[in-house]
């Protein structure tokens, strides 16, 4: 098989091929998939609406809430409108540098979105553990220094991905298996040395995921403790309420991701349109939920909401 660097050609493209071995379903699959896109768009603009428009909500909690709120409108919008016109118009093409970009931003606000949630945690940790200190510890201006470092995190870690991409030669074959460019699929088409590559998407999962889960993972093992120290049952009550949405919005996070990364690297039992369909809807599902979550388990915030729709 001839290879060949895209980088020589002009413009040089790959083909995201959406779904394979389901194509005569595209628009069958694309019902769902665009409306959960919408509910996720509607749920996280909400979010910022209510937030931006009620000053009583402008506290650090809700200003963590906004920024996972954007982060969610980002990691979806990175995805469902290509994926929506491969299913709706075939439109399959994609240049090299919109495949990369494409892997830059989606990474780059996958890893604000975990950062996000490792300062949600801490939040939880100073308002149970050091109560009568919140107002002072986590300010408005904290958790924008908060909101720099995880951005800071996100360029550095990220970067070099698509710079890596880059460097390598493609085969004559650019047909990519899937509805957006993942990064390990665009690896796998090279006919390079990829050792570098696959080594740092490890190392990528790892500082991401693995250190983030290891530091909310102590947030709430200090939780726990200070909880359990309590003597009130009224108080345990309490105490955990305020971690009910954090912790759920955790679990719809973080476990789809862990699953489809596993599953991708480990399993060649599921089948790839089964593996496709699965990652589409961790970038979709977590987006469409925290909002109707954080609502549902934040009587502040559901009392504004309801204060919105009643006026309309």
């Amino acid at each position: 098989m001839s290879a060949f660097n895209l980088t020589s050609f002009d413009p040089p493209k790959f083909i995201l091929m959406g779904i394979p071995g389901l194509e005569a379903a595209h628009i069958w699959i694309s019902i769902p998939f665009s409306m959960f896109y919408i509910i996720s768009l509607l749920g996280n603009f909400t979010v910022l609406f209510v937030v931006a428009k009620e000053q009583t909500l402008h506290k650090p909690m809700y200003l963590l809430f906004c920024m996972l709120a954007l982060t969610e409108i980002g990691i979806s919008t990175c995805v469902m409108p290509k994926a929506l016109c491969i299913f709706w118009f075939d439109f399959k093409s994609i240049t090299v540098d919109g495949c990369i970009t494409q892997i830059f931003f989606l990474y780059f606000l996958t890893s604000i979105h975990s950062a996000v949630l490792v300062a949600m945690a801490f939040d939880r940790y100073v308002a149970i553990c050091d109560p009568l200190r919140y107002a002072t510890i986590l300010t408005n201006a904290q958790i924008a220094k908060l909101g720099l470092v995880g951005f800071i995190r996100a360029v550095l870690s990220v970067l070099p991905g698509p710079l890596l991409l880059r460097r390598l030669p493609f085969c004559s074959n650019r047909v990519i298996p899937h509805t957006y460019c993942e990064h390990n699929a665009v690896v796998k088409m090279s006919c390079g040395d990829t050792r570098v590559n696959r080594m740092y998407s490890l190392v990528l999962t790892f500082m991401i995921i693995g250190l983030d889960l290891i530091f909310i993972g102590l947030s709430y093992g200090l939780i726990i403790r200070a909880v359990l120290r309590i003597s009130s049952k009224k108080a345990h009550q309490k105490a955990l309420n305020t971690c009910t949405a954090h912790i759920c919005v955790i679990l719809i996070s973080y476990t789809p991701n862990l699953f489809s990364t596993l599953t991708h690297r480990f399993s060649q039992d599921i089948a790839s349109h089964i593996h496709i369909i699965l990652t589409n809807l961790y970038l979709l599902v977590p987006p469409m939920f925290n909002p109707i979550i954080y609502g549902v388990n934040t009587r502040e915030f559901r009392e504004k909401v309801r204060k919105y729709t009643c006026r309309m």
